[in-house]
């Protein structure tokens, strides 16, 4: 096999490979910071006095949970003995637990901020990722650790990693804790929380371990030569490895090798004068090509299909890669919607809700406007989910968010923010904000009048409404909470009305 093809179609495929881990690496350091600015900023803002009162701190937790539910196997408080006081989601066994052995509740007890070895959790009793960061009171004494607890697997954090497959049945991804000597995550399911192989089994494998970076090739711990690419996790010391199978990978070349085999007798009477000119005709489309893969890996280009110059092997290498990168831009674009969308009404999530507000929010200041936001909470659903079942009850939410969306400005934001309750944001109200969101609200309510038709029955639900009017300046959950309670209030004074508060 003539090794000057094999290292060309090498520069191509490790281009490829580290383009792709690097995206995934990215991907996965964004989350994980996401997740740590989010318990830095809900442990600034627990009530201290509430350490000492299981029930009210489980309720608080829930609130905030319910707001931004990154966490999937739930939020919980541990004391400065390391002692699990209130927890939510609540799970057997965890509450009254000593986490005192856990490293991520030891950091915090030494008032750091940290991410946890992954492991099988003790209450969730599925591979997790934990973080911990310190509560401190106003003497900047630790007196107890916020942990938050996500499955590797959840949707939204790990879950395309494992589901990813590259080229057949061997590659994908891994995703490797170098101080943990462990398989954090993978495309393949059963290296889970498993051990990364001794030292002199993959060379490769053992240059990332001492901080490596970039792409070669390699033979595996099953004997597979393997295309692989290495990228960091900076948030956490991991790093992403993309591997492609070499049979895959340079296919290409044995199938020039067998052409080339055929055409060896008209080579050789040709040789002196048509070979050079010939291969450099052949491989000028892969020179290019390469090149442009790797100012792709280099953040010069964007990631693009290359040029398909003709339809030969070459061609056929290009056309494969931009089948994968088609696929891969499908996959990023799929994903960013599932991140933003409610799946059973397709209305913005919670995270869509929180950066559209944050956006209406710097408008606001910039025009010295207000804006609304409504906290919306069902009347009787649960006694239809209850009475017809959950199938049901999902065909009137989503009933219920089309009666909305028919009553409400196009550039408003509708969004459900989990079970039956829906948000609506109103902004760029420059006069009359009360009098507008009152109309708006009366309109939700009159438009849940007529019955709604679900398992073969009419049933009739209500709406109870909360009313925050703020400015610019408030802050984002201030407004969040203001409407919520104001939500509450309407429920007590009656159901199917509204009530305003303005901050």
């Amino acid at each position: 096999m003539p090794e000057f093809l094999r290292k060309d179609l090498s520069i191509v495929v490790e281009g490829q490979q580290l383009a792709l881990a690097n995206y995934v690496a990215r991907d996965i350091d964004g989350k994980i910071l996401q997740r740590q600015a989010l318990l830095e900023s809900l442990a600034a803002s627990l009530p201290l006095d509430a350490l000492g009162k299981p029930g009210r701190l489980r309720d608080w937790l829930k609130e905030r949970y319910n707001y931004q539910a990154l966490f999937s196997a739930g939020l919980f408080v541990v004391d400065a003995r390391g002692v699990a006081i209130a927890d939510y989601p609540v799970l057997p066994g965890r509450e009254n637990a000593d986490y005192a052995d856990r490293d991520y509740i030891r950091g915090g007890l030494e008032g750091r901020s940290n991410v946890g070895r992954p492991i099988v959790g003790r209450a969730a009793r599925e591979p997790v990722l934990p973080l911990a960061v310190p509560i401190r009171n106003g003497r900047n004494e630790v007196v107890g650790v916020l942990a938050g607890i996500t499955a590797l697997a959840a949707p939204g954090f790990l879950e395309a990693l494992q589901q990813t497959r590259i080229g057949g049945k061997t590659g994908g991804f891994l995703l490797v804790s170098p101080q943990d000597e462990l398989f954090v995550a993978s495309s393949q399911a059963d290296m889970v929380l498993k051990r990364t192989p001794p030292t002199g089994v993959n060379a490769l494998h053992d240059k990332a371990m001492a901080g490596f970076r970039g792409s070669g090739v390699t033979v595996n711990a099953q004997g597979v030569e393997e295309v692989s690419a290495i990228a960091s996790v900076p948030s956490t010391g991991w790093f992403v490895v993309a591997r492609l199978p070499g049979s895959e990978a340079f296919a290409t070349v044995e199938r020039t090798k067998a052409f080339l085999l055929r055409g060896s007798m008209l080579t050789l009477l040709a040789f002196a004068l048509l070979v050079p000119l010939g291969l450099w005709l052949v491989f000028k489309p892969l020179f290019r090509a390469a090149e442009r893969a790797d100012r792709m890996t280099q953040g010069e280009l964007p990631l693009e299909p290359l040029p398909v110059v003709r339809n030969d092997e070459v061609g056929h290498l290009i056309s494969a890669f931009n089948r994968l990168l088609a696929k891969l831009n499908v996959n990023q674009a799929e994903l960013a919607r599932i991140a933003h969308h409610d799946e059973l009404t397709g209305l913005p999530n919670r995270a869509l809700l929180y950066d559209r507000l944050q956006q209406a929010l710097a408008r606001a200041r910039r025009r010295n406007a207000e804006l609304a936001l409504l906290f919306m909470d069902l009347d009787g659903f649960k006694e239809v989910n209850d009475s017809f079942g959950h199938k049901a009850g999902d065909d009137m939410l989503r009933q219920v968010a089309l009666r909305f969306a028919s009553v409400i400005r196009e550039a408003d934001t509708l969004a459900r923010v989990g079970g039956d309750e829906f948000v609506l944001l109103i902004g760029d109200l420059e006069g009359h904000a009360e009098n507008v969101a009152g109309i708006v609200a009366n309109k939700c309510i009159a438009a849940l009048r007529a019955p709604i038709r679900v398992a073969g029955q009419e049933c009739t639900v209500g709406v109870s409404i909360g009313i925050a009017l703020g400015r610019g300046q408030t802050p984002v959950d201030a407004l969040l909470q203001a409407a919520d309670q104001a939500m509450y209030e309407a429920k007590k004074a009656g159901r199917g009305r509204y009530v305003t508060r303005r901050l």
